[in-house]
């Protein structure tokens, strides 16, 4: 067995995730040896429980529009990991999807992250993978997080979710799409090439 197949296995194994297990439902998350662009958002949706494939609805196509990538770089290429805060879908909650579990990432993601010793850049989508990674208070506004995105790099970039609920924050915010967009794209593409 594998470092990778033993993690997976210990994740199934905990006693925090053995209903999932016992339902027949794997952890979602993507770790590849040689990825060079990590990808952390929140929890995977029911959908994305459902099919196994993470990202694959309208906030994924926002995501890799953002990114510059098309769907079979984004699901094929082994350059490209992605861990959520949470590998299983928590459930819903009065106004959506309830947030990741606490305490998860901090138990699981410096496992799965030391296997992949290449990682060039880190993106951090939505204020759970902002909070924790960046440090943040939970007062701290989104948008100020993004607007000063440049402080967080080369390591981290800090973006807004692509869900079309933030179609509002986008259109309120165009500097978004005019400044930040294209630093990303460029970034990404940076980091997947090297």
């Amino acid at each position: 067995m594998d470092r990778l197949e033993k993690i997976t296995a210990d994740i199934m194994a905990d006693k925090e995730n053995l209903r999932y297990t016992k339902a027949g439902i794997k952890p979602l998350f993507s770790v590849h040896p040689q990825a060079k662009l990590l990808i952390i958002g929140q929890a995977p949706g029911k959908q994305a429980e459902q099919s196994g494939l993470f990202w694959n609805d309208p906030s994924g196509d926002r995501l890799r529009d953002w990114l510059g990538i098309d769907k079979r770089t984004f699901y094929q290429s082994e350059k490209i990991a992605i861990l959520p805060m949470d590998f299983y879908f928590p459930g819903k909650g009065k106004t959506g999807d309830l947030p990741p579990r606490q305490a998860f990432a901090e138990k699981w993601h410096p496992r799965l992250i030391a296997l992949m010793p290449d990682l060039k850049l880190t993106l951090l989508v939505g204020r759970y993978a902002q909070k924790y990674y960046l440090h943040l208070k939970s007062s701290t506004p989104i948008t100020d997080v993004i607007k000063d995105y440049q402080h967080y790099l080369p390591d981290y970039f800090p973006l807004i979710h692509p869900s079309p609920l933030n179609a509002r924050w986008l259109k309120k915010n165009p500097w978004f799409a005019e400044a930040v967009l294209p630093v990303l794209k460029t970034r990404v593409k940076s980091a997947l090439i090297e």
